[in-house]
């Protein structure tokens, strides 16, 4: 199934959620949603029911979903939101992915957790896409995601969450001084909690000493491999959160990284710099447990 979405209202849909909306329950083959060009201000919910869906733009700066819900903001309860509920795009589906788009949460810096992706799915992937936001830009709640040639900013915490998630190629930038790029909640047994294969990282002009991560749960498992870290990133690397009992159990690592962040005589000595045999396991099929997402 092909349906066409456009903010003009020539073709097809003029609105992304109507689109979804649109797709007959029960439908079970996969469903590519076409967006053209344009702003799309809604916030969206792709929800457990939907079948495999394609989020398909033309042009990642040119197509662009947008809200501006933060933690505060006031829901139809009159209670405020929180932060599981102020993302821009929500998704539940099994099976998602989303190509050539941006997603932002415009609710701006100081005004708390305001999540731009919400995605609690199965089987997630991203193919450029940009994620923009302040705090809490990006949670991965649960199963295996994957991130090919992404652009991800942030300030607080704006990669957090339980998932399996492999980033690819990415490009994380940092917005603001002593912040801290992952809060990752990794279950207790987990192989890999968020891996980041030859990314980059960059801040914005003046930000210094953001950390890489800090353990959201005790289990916290992040490795950054062959990354690229330009001065933003301080020599400690990593941040116990104020519990110093996660330096025994969080697992933070790091192998050839380089650039000026790249400092493994001062990092953090509960961390670990790997090996190349162990650097080796850290594979796409491996880490995702046999899926290769580039084959779906």
């Amino acid at each position: 199934m092909l349906i066409t979405v456009s903010k003009q209202g020539d073709e097809g849909f003029g609105s992304l959620q109507a689109a979804l909306d649109s797709i007959p329950r029960g439908h079970k083959s996969e469903v590519t949603i076409r967006i053209k060009p344009g702003v799309y201000e809604e916030k969206i919910t792709v929800g457990p029911e939907a079948p495999p869906i394609l989020l398909l733009g033309e042009d990642s700066q040119l197509t662009i979903l947008s809200w501006s819900d933060n933690a505060h903001t006031l829901g139809p309860d009159g209670e405020p939101l929180g932060t599981f509920r102020s993302g821009t795009l929500n998704v539940f589906a099994e099976n998602f992915t989303a190509e050539n788009l941006t997603i932002r949460n415009t609710s701006g810096p100081g005004t708390g957790q305001a999540v731009a992706a919400f995605v609690d799915a199965g089987r997630a992937v991203f193919r450029r896409v940009s994620l923009l936001g302040d705090q809490d830009t990006l949670y991965t709640g649960c199963g295996k995601q994957y991130y090919h040639e992404c652009y991800i900013e942030g300030d607080v915490d704006y990669i957090f969450g339980a998932a399996t998630a492999l980033f690819d190629r990415c490009h994380l930038h940092n917005k603001r001084s002593r912040g801290y790029i992952t809060a990752a909640s990794t279950p207790e047994g987990e192989p890999f909690g968020y891996v980041f294969l030859d990314c980059r990282i960059t801040g914005a002009e003046g930000v210094s000493e953001v950390y890489l991560g800090r353990p959201w749960r005790p289990h916290a498992h992040v490795a950054f491999i062959r990354t690229q870290m330009d001065a933003s990133i301080i020599g400690e690397g990593w941040h116990n959160w104020g519990q110093p009992d996660r330096e025994q159990t969080s697992r933070y690592e790091e192998f050839s990284s380089s650039g000026p962040g790249a400092n493994p005589a001062a990092r953090a000595a509960w961390s670990r710099q790997l090996t190349d045999k162990e650097a080796a396991e850290y594979r796409v099929i491996t880490v995702l447990d046999g899926w290769h997402p580039e084959g779906y």
